[in-house]
């Protein structure tokens, strides 16, 4: 049983323990619930540095990255910074994450932010529209074409962004569908945890022009970003680069700045 198995088997017992614990009608009257949502696609077709930065305390790959930040300083770092948007790591287990993570992001930002969370599930759908989430993230090596399909357009029905992340063409060919906005392609092979930015590349022009394509993992420099830009990436998912610093938000700053010479 590789990690991922390991996580998606603890987390259909977290749900099951959750769903007994509060109810989706509970959700569904969270004040959250009547919030329009902002897109992250949107935000990312229009700009020129497509930043979507990360709060992240660990990860199974790195333990440790940062425990020290609270995540509402954070969360006001990367606005402030000039971030498209920001995901918000909700796993607790593996990552060090809560959904409290983000509603106290929530609270201290508007710009839009994507739950990053292992989804299998309808009912974390609609938690993370309850908690203040715009975005979700799908992957693709959890999930069925079918899964793909019903909890995309649950997303989509509670007006949520979906982003849809691929590690191979498989995975690629498997997800595309209408009620995705944007294709994610993650750098980092969840088997062995290498990183390589030629999975962006290599996938680029497999991923038709009506998706946002996202770049994920691995990314720690500017001159990277650019070469990603040439094959049509507009967004780009970067954590551990600013997050294992004193002050992500001053990190993410000048990295945005300078990405905008």
């Amino acid at each position: 049983m590789n990690i991922l198995d390991k996580i998606v088997a603890d987390k259909r017992k977290e749900v099951d323990l959750k769903k007994s614990l509060i109810t989706v009608q509970q959700l569904e009257h969270s004040v959250m619930m009547e919030r329009t949502s902002v897109s992250l696609a949107s935000v990312l077709q229009k700009s020129n540095t497509g930043i979507i930065a990360e709060h992240k305390r660990r990860s199974p790959s790195k333990s440790v990255i940062n425990q020290s930040l609270n995540v509402q300083d954070v969360a006001k770092g990367y606005a402030d910074a000039g971030a498209c948007g920001m995901s918000v790591l909700t796993d607790g287990k593996y990552f060090g994450g809560s959904l409290d993570d983000l509603v106290l992001a929530r609270a201290s930002v508007n710009i839009p932010l994507l739950r990053k969370e292992f989804i299998i599930d309808e009912y974390q759908i609609v938690e993370a529209k309850a908690y203040g989430a715009d975005v979700i993230l799908l992957i693709a090596a959890i999930l069925s074409r079918e899964e793909i399909k019903s909890l995309s357009q649950t997303a989509k029905s509670l007006g949520l962004d979906v982003l849809l992340e691929v590690h191979n063409e498989e995975e690629l060919q498997k997800s595309i569908m209408p009620s995705l906005d944007m294709l994610g392609v993650n750098n980092r092979n969840l088997k062995t945890f290498e990183v390589s930015l030629e999975t962006s590349k290599s996938l680029s022009e497999q991923i038709p022009d009506d998706f946002v394509k996202v770049s994920e993992s691995g990314i720690s420099s500017i001159e990277a970003i650019k070469e990603l830009q040439t094959y049509g990436y507009q967004g780009f998912l970067i954590g551990e680069n600013f997050m294992k610093t004193d002050d992500p938000g001053a990190n993410a700053k000048k990295f945005i700045d300078e990405l905008k010479k």
